[in-house]
């Protein structure tokens, strides 16, 4: 992993360029959340141009007050964004260790998966935040059944600590991980 310039990603991996959230990043990241396989395990995630404006705008958020969150990620040297991914501030609302949090998370294009591109970002957005941030512990949550998603949370330290049930019945039951500092 390297750190880029001020006019380009913020850090550079082998493959791929990790940005910070920018205006113009809205129609990728609608194109991001496009496919329906890509939101299977994203609970009640919509590809519509309001809510991918409010998830864009509350991620940009988190940078500026926390100095830290989600980064657009590019092939090297390209200007689509093919996944979001990284550690963002979050509260979401049920407790279990959940509220006021730095959270991991990721979401890969479909035509992006099982080649490591969340394992591979991840890593450099956890050394990243370590490093800036200090180490801490970090949540995740993934959705029961999202088989990929917990083997890219292992491979990264994270452990399984609880789970939680949605109040909304059409939702999965959601696995709570965590990463201890050490």
């Amino acid at each position: 992993m390297s750190v880029a310039t001020l006019d380009g990603p913020l850090l550079v991996t082998e493959r791929f360029e990790l940005w910070k959230p920018q205006a113009s990043d809205l129609e990728d990241m609608i194109r991001l959340l496009a496919d329906e396989e890509t939101r299977r395990f994203l609970g009640n995630a919509s590809s519509e141009a309001k809510p991918v404006y409010e998830r864009l705008e509350r991620n940009a958020g988190s940078w500026a007050l926390r100095g830290y969150g989600t980064f657009p990620i590019r092939l090297r040297g390209k200007n689509e964004i093919v996944a979001n991914c990284g550690v963002f501030h979050s509260w979401r609302g049920f407790g279990k260790g959940m509220d006021d949090v730095p959270e991991a998370g990721w979401i890969v294009r479909q035509d992006h998966w099982g080649i490591g591109l969340a394992k591979e970002v991840m890593r450099a957005a956890l050394e990243w935040f370590d490093h800036v941030h200090g180490q801490r512990r970090i949540a995740c949550m993934i959705e029961k059944g999202n088989v990929g998603s917990e083997r890219v949370a292992a491979a990264l330290g994270f452990t399984l600590y609880d789970s939680h049930e949605p109040e909304d019945r059409h939702s999965n039951v959601i696995n709570l991980y965590e990463r201890q500092p050490g």
